[in-house]
């Protein structure tokens, strides 16, 4: 379920409330119409500036930069090029789910937003892979990496990212509902299914979704930080540098694993409590129906703060990237305060600076 996805959830239990007029009551729904679009306005400035500054950081450490550092800057774009669509969906939340902006938009928007999660679990779970060959097998960055096997790696991320996103390519249009007398963006199988077999489309995409882009890609990951946590218990006690330097960039992974389990866990648990809804395998109260769409916003949004948080983590636990930012921000400054004449000599202080670093 992206934001889109709502209307459609609420078609379903507006269906479900004519059936049972005298229980059902869903009018609790409308101050999300307010609250969603400030915070998704807001997750927009932080990510949009965080997300910036970390690619430019990566981007500038060149020379210098670790296997993980490409996958945190392929991070930062995923959610940097997401973000972006977010004063969209802001909007469309604000007009009580009507979309004025046109087929094109609903489509790539909604394409964007599942791009963002496939791609972000996936970078992290080549991050913690990274980190179990290199702890537990105690291989090298040299002897695991060279820099066609990364590339290789970002293209299978991307390539298949955008294969499972794909979908709402194809289902996703804008559909003018004569009674509201709006637009609304949300999926379509009409021209691929019948109306008995829609719920099953509705289902199995929700359900394949959560397991392709959140549950085994997790369960991969807990696996490794398994063996990583008893190799570290085992042989960490008398650590040298070199290990001092894998336990740090592990510890910042591991911080940034578990913000992203915890914002997108509950919006995964909600829609696959959904899909069981459309498959008529779970309750069909008033009571649990009116739950998830009350909730539905908000698991939606606790999933999108993981794109604006990102960068804050890096800068709190990666005493190295706040460094490059630091040196990148003492070069602008002095840049900006030196005469033209010095500018040379200012840009190769800065380079030193970030040699030491």
């Amino acid at each position: 379920m992206d934001p889109g996805a709502t209307t459609s959830l609420y078609e379903y239990y507006d269906y479900v409330e004519e059936e049972n007029a005298t229980i059902c009551n869903y009018t609790e729904w409308t101050p999300s119409y307010k609250v969603i679009p400030v915070l998704y306005m807001l997750i927009f400035i932080l990510g949009l500036s965080g997300n910036g500054v970390v690619m430019f950081t990566v981007w500038r450490a060149q020379g210098k930069r670790r296997a993980a550092d490409v996958y945190i800057g392929n991070l930062a774009l995923a959610d940097l090029t997401f973000v972006v669509t977010l004063p969209l969906w802001a909007v469309y939340t604000a007009m009580g789910y009507h979309w004025p902006f046109g087929k094109a938009l609903c489509k790539i928007s909604s394409y964007v937003v599942l791009l963002n999660m496939y791609a972000s679990v996936f970078c992290l779970t080549c991050m913690s892979f990274d980190r179990y060959l290199a702890i537990v097998h105690s291989l090298s960055t040299t002897q695991i990496h060279n820099r066609g096997h990364v590339r290789s790696s970002l293209k299978a991320i991307w390539l298949l990212s955008g294969l499972l996103a794909a979908p709402t390519l194809m289902f996703r249009t804008t559909k003018f509902d004569d009674t509201s007398n709006k637009t609304t963006c949300a999926m379509d199988f009409n021209y691929v299914s019948t109306k008995e077999q829609e719920n099953l489309w509705v289902a199995g995409l929700s359900i394949s979704s959560s397991v392709v882009g959140f549950l085994l890609p997790f369960l991969a990951m807990m696996v490794c930080y398994c063996f990583i946590g008893c190799t570290v218990t085992r042989h960490f006690n008398t650590l040298r540098k070199e290990d001092q330097r894998k336990r740090r960039l592990l510890k910042i992974i591991t911080t940034l694993v578990v913000v992203f389990a915890a914002c997108w866990m509950p919006f995964h648990v909600l829609k696959s409590a959904d899909a069981l809804s459309y498959l008529n395998l779970a309750p069909d109260t008033c009571s649990f129906l009116r739950f998830l769409l009350l909730a539905h916003p908000y698991t939606t949004c606790l999933a999108y703060v993981n794109s604006c948080l990102n960068p804050f983590l890096y800068a709190f636990f990666d005493l190295r990237f706040r460094s490059q930012c630091l040196c990148l921000l003492n070069l602008k400054k002095s840049l900006h305060a030196s005469p033209a004449g010095s500018l040379s000599s200012q840009k190769t202080e800065a380079q030193s600076l970030g040699t030491k670093v």
